[in-house]
């Protein structure tokens, strides 16, 4: 049997690319709506206070005497992130902290209260170090049936509530002027969100989950400026990702999570860079074409 062959046959492999593929999806649907609506930190901020859950979680397992001790590990992190994220968005909405200050008291409570907690756990570095940057190929059965029923909630809600969602991150004014419940969307938001964390942890860890809702988004926006097909085109992108990134790690000793996280940085860089050069070149014959006659090549958003 060839490597290839090997890699594909193994139940751990076929849960991971199952868990990634998952991922790609879902992250960039979430990513899409963050990014209109200038949130895309809001990841990292989330990220950071699932780890704070994933320690709680560890230390109700051990108090409960589950095996393994980390059992817990994710539920803990859903709950903390939901938490987070809600808590968040009030703030943001009635309290007298700005959104943006809010989220970094969160980021940097959530990281310390996080890396405390797992030593109180008795974890160790490397149980740290998995949870920071991810672990996708030590994906257990109940992780991916975790992932399988939260990426349906959250590719439902996203997809679902496209409509109403997109005039919210767009025009939160228009939004509440045509009737719609901004306030319960807000959350909505948020706690999809929260969710799609607690799906990618597992895969590119706490501390890059954003790049995976975000970076496939802002490669789509380069070469589509629809709403929608940003959406899809950020989906395809972020499943060719988490899929690349896997299979390579197999053969490469190195980080999955990481190396999803480069490729993502990489493509994007090589998009902006063919676009630059393709703009330029159309506007120089436009130019000549035009008798000297200005071409505006520039960007403007038409929703789907």
């Amino acid at each position: 049997m060839t490597a290839l062959g090997q890699m594909l046959a193994s139940p751990l492999m076929q849960r991971a690319y199952i868990v990634a593929v998952l991922v790609g999806l879902s992250a960039p649907v979430v990513g899409t709506y963050l990014v209109q609506r200038g949130l895309a930190l809001l990841g990292d901020g989330i990220g950071h206070i699932a780890l704070t859950g994933v320690a709680l979680g560890w230390i109700a397992g051990a108090a409960a005497n589950v095996t393994p001790h980390d059992a817990w590990a994710i539920p803990g992190a859903i709950i903390a992130s939901v938490l987070g994220a809600v808590l968040i968005e009030v703030i943001r909405a009635r309290g007298r902290t700005r959104g943006d200050v809010a989220l970094a008291i969160l980021f940097y409570g959530g990281i310390a209260g996080g890396v405390i907690l797992i030593k109180l756990a008795g974890g160790t570095t490397t149980n740290l170090t998995s949870y920071l940057f991810g672990s996708i190929a030590t994906v257990s059965t109940s992780d991916t049936w975790f992932t399988v029923v939260l990426a349906a909630v959250v590719l439902a809600v996203g997809i679902g509530l496209r409509g109403p969602l997109f005039a919210l991150c767009h025009d939160e004014e228009f939004a509440r002027s045509i009737g719609l419940p901004t306030a319960a969307l807000n959350v909505t938001v948020a706690v999809v969100a929260a969710l799609t964390v607690s799906v990618s942890m597992r895969v590119v860890g706490a501390l890059l989950v954003s790049a995976v809702m975000i970076v496939p988004v802002a490669i789509a926006q380069l070469v589509s400026y629809s709403f929608g097909r940003t959406m899809h085109l950020a989906m395809v992108i972020g499943v060719v990702a988490c899929v690349a990134g896997l299979t390579i790690t197999y053969f490469l000793a190195a980080s999955p999570g990481a190396m999803i996280v480069v490729l993502l940085v990489c493509t994007y860089a090589v998009v902006a860079l063919v676009g630059g050069v393709v703009r330029a070149t159309r506007s120089r014959h436009g130019r000549r074409q035009g008798g000297g006659m200005r071409i505006d090549y520039g960007q403007q958003e038409v929703p789907a």
